[in-house]
């Protein structure tokens, strides 16, 4: 299987990248950063999350981000929501995609949402019931699908049967997300396919993180299996907070420059993700993680 001609890049990092730094995001760095990376190209900006503040105080001003931001049409601006509270006022900022998220681990699903993975799709059913009514669409995420930092490896079968559950439930595409960044190419191919065997591949995503530094040859592994959608993050944010050590999303800037040179169709300007990049580093105190946007800001200072 040869990789494809265009991929689709989602844009993760106003709500997976922001959401655990330490320090507080205004709601005016939130909504440029989001107007920058829709004017930059790209069909899919995760905007923020409808999750309780107590938790993710990072995303409690979401509502806010929602109703300020420059809605560009054709752009989804899609929002996580863990329960139907959430949905609540998913509804109330007139979003019209969500993102609902479980995991391949039960040890993960206990302490990332509180509950078991049964539990989650509980809690999906009236989130999804509201989202028909309303005519929103709804992504999945699958957590740990190569590790989790509790339970060790992921059996690529476990990984099958939610992404399996998710879509059937009604969500359009599965993210499939390595959290911890520990999967090798010949891992994330191995689970691909065993998901591939369940859920159309069309329809599946990837969401690799960096920790190993393995991100952008698992997405090359994997688009030579038919994968054509990536979950990245503008200047390599985010992490998670329930694993210890896990460093941030592939960054969107080094994921664009390896499909530049592939001659892979993806829609997105490089130079003005770099500067969206650079502007929300300068607001969070620190540097790009992404190698692409450190290379560019050197060529910038030179």
């Amino acid at each position: 299987m040869n990789h494809p001609k265009k991929v689709r890049l989602v844009e993760v990092g106003p709500r997976d990248g922001l959401q655990n730094e330490a320090r507080p995001v205004p709601v005016d760095a939130k909504v440029t950063l989001i107007d920058a990376l829709s004017a930059a190209g790209h069909s899919a900006v995760e905007a923020g999350s409808f999750v309780s503040p107590k938790w993710v105080p990072q995303m409690a001003n979401t509502d806010q981000v929602m109703a300020r931001i420059r809605r560009k049409p054709g752009v989804g601006y899609p929002v996580l929501v863990p329960n139907k509270q959430g949905m609540n006022g998913a509804i109330e900022a007139r979003c019209e995609e969500i993102a609902v998220f479980t995991a391949a681990s039960e040890a993960f699903c206990r302490k990332n949402t509180n509950c078991s993975i049964d539990e989650s799709f509980e809690r999906f059913a009236p989130v999804m019931e509201a989202a028909r009514k309303h005519g929103m669409k709804v992504r999945g995420y699958v957590s740990t699908v190569i590790a989790c930092p509790y339970d060790g490896k992921v059996a690529p079968a476990r990984v099958a049967d939610v992404s399996e559950r998710l879509f059937r439930m009604g969500c359009y595409e599965i993210s499939l997300g390595d959290t911890i960044g520990v999967g090798t190419p010949a891992e994330c191919v191995a689970m691909v396919d065993a998901v591939a065997a369940r859920v159309p591949r069309e329809k599946l995503a990837a969401h690799f993180h960096d920790t190993y530094g393995q991100s952008l040859a698992n997405i090359m592994a994997v688009m030579e299996r038919g994968i054509a959608v990536f979950d990245t993050a503008v200047a390599g944010l985010g992490g998670c907070p329930y694993a210890k050590g896990a460093s941030g999303n592939v960054g969107t800037e080094d994921v664009i420059y390896l499909m530049n040179g592939l001659g892979i169709e993806h829609g997105v300007d490089l130079d003005a993700i770099a500067r969206a990049g650079r502007e929300i580093c300068a607001a969070l105190g620190r540097e790009p993680a992404s190698k692409v946007a450190q290379a560019l800001k050197a060529k910038v200072a030179a």
